[in-house]
């Protein structure tokens, strides 16, 4: 049985392998474990998904309780590991961050994504905040003991101000500052652009994150492009309930169940989904 420190390291390999980690953002059990079983070697969560999902929108709405229940309940389903989305890392203070960061882990959780959009949306942390509380993130990870692998989040691109070129640099030089403070990967939201991608990935030398999104160059140009991970953020979950607004639709307006049936699971392959997998990573 893999320990969180073996699963910790394991993620943290990941990173360093040949190719682009593609991880898949799951918003409950039954998802986690559909990417777990279709063959991915990690899963992360993705805070829109869970959160819209259990009634609270996007950002820090829903409890910080609530949140980790789910990161738990996933975590326990799940022998692969698990990196859980924590928006702005749920506390004013660089204490209430580390409390965040100690429950996570002892959630299961043996990765965070932590962002620097404040959560009420109204721009960015300060730089030196933000830095602050990345070193927060770093020392409570040490703390527990869990080699804790951080995805820093910047917003930069899409909310610092200038035109698009100031904004790239700005996102770098973020970036830059929390790879030093401890970061092992980080992630520019935003950034889709093969070019401005290739500007980043130079200037960083260090693991990189983008996401999913219309418009991003492919898997093989991603990896030309030395990109080394590539996160679903939202994606599955809006390609989940478009899937639904689709079937509705058939079923309202066509009088036809078929896209309701086709390429479904059965009750015993749902039911199969609730249950543990076995905890090794070999």
């Amino acid at each position: 049985m893999a320990s969180p420190a073996e699963k910790a390291e394991v993620f943290r390999a990941l990173h360093q392998r040949p190719g682009v980690l593609v991880l898949p953002n799951a918003w409950d059990v039954p998802s986690a474990r559909v990417f777990e079983d279709a063959g991915f070697p990690a899963v992360a969560t993705s805070s829109a998904g869970i959160m819209v999902s259990n009634g609270y929108p996007d950002g820090e709405k829903m409890p910080r309780r609530e949140l980790l229940g789910v990161v738990a309940r996933i975590a326990g389903r799940v022998a692969i590991p698990l990196s859980a989305d924590v928006v702005s890392g749920y506390g004013r203070s660089t204490r209430e961050v580390a409390a965040t960061i100690e429950k996570v882990v002892r959630a299961g959780a043996v990765g965070v994504n932590i962002e620097d959009l404040r959560p009420t949306g109204e721009g960015l942390f300060r730089l030196e905040a933000q830095l602050r509380r990345l070193e927060a993130v770093r020392r409570a990870a040490t703390a527990s003991g869990v080699p804790l692998v951080i995805n820093a989040r910047t917003d930069a691109f899409r909310h610092a101000p200038g035109d698009e070129a100031a904004r790239l640099q700005e996102a770098i030089r973020r970036a830059r500052a929390y790879r030093d403070a401890g970061a092992d990967c980080v992630y520019p939201m935003g950034l889709t652009d093969g070019g401005s991608i290739a500007t980043f990935v130079e200037a960083l030398r260090c693991p990189v994150n983008v996401m999913v999104r219309k418009g991003l160059p492919s898997l093989a140009e991603l990896e030309t492009l030395g990109v080394k991970r590539v996160s679903f953020g939202p994606s599955a979950s809006y390609a989940a309930l478009g899937l639904l607004k689709r079937v509705s639709r058939d079923v309202l307006d066509r009088r036809s169940f078929d896209s309701l049936l086709e390429g479904a699971i059965s009750f015993d392959e749902l039911n199969a989904l609730a249950v543990a997998r076995k905890n090794g990573l070999g």
